[in-house]
């Protein structure tokens, strides 16, 4: 695994406090999204499908550090949108480290050569860059041409500057088991620190829906990557081994949402970074108020498919305290590739989707104006 000691040693220490204390709900990742805005419109992402008034839209560094405070969660991964487009964001990953906690900036890099002088290497900063293939995979899925050679021009110079840098790939169903083993080969001889890789999940507001991987061909597509790679030994995973050995079919878990909360323009996010279904105006009523019980696979049909990192790492990582024999097995010997594959959740009695995004936009709409109309009164006056 990718994931330095020292991060390691204080996240396992923060889970063993909230175990010792038995608390049966705590986060372990904020997912911090200061701006929907982004410079590319890729694909397989809705995240960008709003009006000009929400895209314009910032957590100021007050409210993100405070975001970060109230959570409490040792690591942040800040994400967008396109995270570099927010003026305040040096501030952000500076007060953030200065509080100990990781962050992983998430960015598709067209920035980064530009911004890098305005951040400091440090052991709790780690640059994640979004690259989802080699030249031709990558490009398409962002649907734009020479966005991978920038990607990997700016991997170099941050990697010659002393920062931590991972990539963050995404895989959809016209992936290919030896192209994708290939491209994380070419990785490794970039001298990046990790690799983050999860199935793309299917955004209702995606461009393109037929893309998205179903969990069966989730499952198998990870077992013939991971066949090719030494059963994943080969590469370095910013990830644990039992949420590995979950993506090829050996482990079933429901998600843990509230491991990982998002903090969005809207508020923080019901349930998960994933699903916008609903706002709570602080995080202790995100976790006090939200029925964490009618979400996941098996409950609720837009997460029928879902194996994505930011629900089942957590449950992974809860695995692993609960099961650290089992998960350093796994770690040793690698993902298994064959033979039969752990039973999946049934799909039988899972509510039927609700599609809530078109009033949360209009709500939104409506405060953001609201907001506005004291104003252009006053200056009519």
């Amino acid at each position: 695994m990718a994931i330095p000691m020292l991060q390691k040693t204080l996240v396992g220490a923060y889970i063993l406090r909230k175990h010792l204390a038995g608390q049966k709900r705590y986060p372990l990742a904020l997912m911090l999204e200061p701006l929907f805005r982004c410079n590319l419109a890729c694909a397989g992402c809705g995240k960008i499908d709003y009006p000009d008034e929400i895209l314009n839209l910032r957590l100021s560094r007050d409210e993100c550090l405070g975001a970060v405070d109230e959570c409490g969660a040792p690591v942040v991964s800040i994400a967008g949108g396109e995270p570099l487009l927010h003026k305040e964001m040096p501030e952000i990953v500076a007060g953030i480290v200065a509080r100990r906690r990781f962050v992983y900036l998430c960015t598709n890099a067209l920035m980064m050569e530009k911004k890098l002088d305005q951040y400091r290497p440090s052991p709790f900063l780690v640059w994640s860059v979004h690259l989802d293939g080699d030249r031709q995979m990558h490009d398409r899925s962002v649907c734009q041409p020479g966005v991978y050679e920038r990607a990997v021009a700016a991997i170099g110079r941050a990697k010659a500057a002393g920062f931590r840098v991972n990539i963050n790939c995404t895989l959809f169903n016209d992936a290919e088991p030896e192209r994708v083993a290939a491209f994380f080969d070419s990785v490794k001889e970039l001298g990046v620190d990790g690799i983050t890789v999860s199935p793309g999940y299917a955004y209702e507001r995606a461009p393109e829906q037929d893309h998205f991987l179903t969990r069966s061909k989730t499952k198998q597509l990870f077992r013939d990557i991971f066949a090719r790679g030494d059963r994943g030994r080969k590469w370095a995973f910013s990830q644990s081994s039992l949420f590995l050995d979950f993506l090829a079919g050996n482990q079933t878990y429901h998600c843990t949402p509230w491991g990982n909360p998002a903090r969005t323009v809207f508020g923080w996010q019901r349930p998960c970074y994933l699903l916008g279904e609903g706002y709570a105006a602080s995080f202790r009523e995100l976790m006090d108020e939200t029925d964490w019980d009618a979400y996941g696979t098996g409950r609720y049909e837009k997460c029928a498919d879902c194996m994505v990192h930011s629900g089942y790492e957590a449950s992974a990582v809860l695995d692993t305290i609960a099961h650290p024999l089992a998960a350093a097995r796994v770690a040793l010997a690698g993902v298994r590739t064959g033979g039969p594959m752990a039973p999946d959740l049934a799909l039988d009695n899972q509510r039927p989707a609700q599609f809530v995004h078109t009033r949360h936009v209009a709500i939104k709409l409506e405060e953001i104006r609201g907001r506005r109309a004291p104003r252009k009164a006053a200056d009519s006056g």
